[in-house]
């Protein structure tokens, strides 16, 4: 199997699979880290709709969150509240209208994924979005997989980031 290959396996299995009900677990593991405690700059995602959904988190007032906006080949981040005006992205996704942050004072990002590895690694969607973004990102990294989307390898390159924390329902 290659990326591509992977890719098209991930994106058929999340359409079998309860987001919903994974993504409220997901988002119980994740508040319960420490990673999620000690931070207060959090980046979230706006998820897909079979993507999944850690929006909840938003009714966190301890925390200040951030969604990516796309601007050209890069992401940026956007502080966020929840009831804020979205539009939609180039990729279909909402994104803040509001004006981009300095991404150095974010303490942790939540990366979206097709599927992820045991050894840390995500499976993108392949436009190098993120791994751009978080090149030089020097706070936490996490990605929050449902654990029928865990890969035993996601092909890692030499560019792509690896993540400091992999949470499924079972971890």
């Amino acid at each position: 199997m290659d990326k591509q290959s992977l890719r098209k396996w991930a994106r058929g299995k999340r359409k079998e699979l309860d987001m919903g009900a994974i993504s409220s677990i997901l988002a119980e593991k994740l508040v319960q880290t420490e990673e999620y405690k000690n931070s207060k700059n959090i980046m979230l995602f706006y998820p897909l709709p079979d993507e999944v959904n850690l929006l909840l988190l938003l009714k966190d007032r301890t925390k200040n969150f951030y969604l990516p906006r796309i601007k050209g080949d890069e992401l940026e981040c956007c502080h966020y509240k929840a009831g804020e005006e979205l539009c939609e992205s180039r990729f279909h996704t909402q994104e803040p209208i509001c004006n981009a942050c300095n991404k150095s004072g974010i303490d942790l990002v939540i990366v979206p994924a097709l599927a992820c590895d045991r050894h840390g690694f995500r499976l993108g969607y392949g436009g190098g979005f993120y791994d751009r973004f978080l090149n030089d990102f020097k706070g936490i990294k996490i990605c929050c997989i449902p654990k029928d989307l865990l890969s035993e390898t996601v092909y890692p390159e030499k560019h792509d980031i690896k993540m400091d924390l992999i949470i499924t329902e079972l971890s």
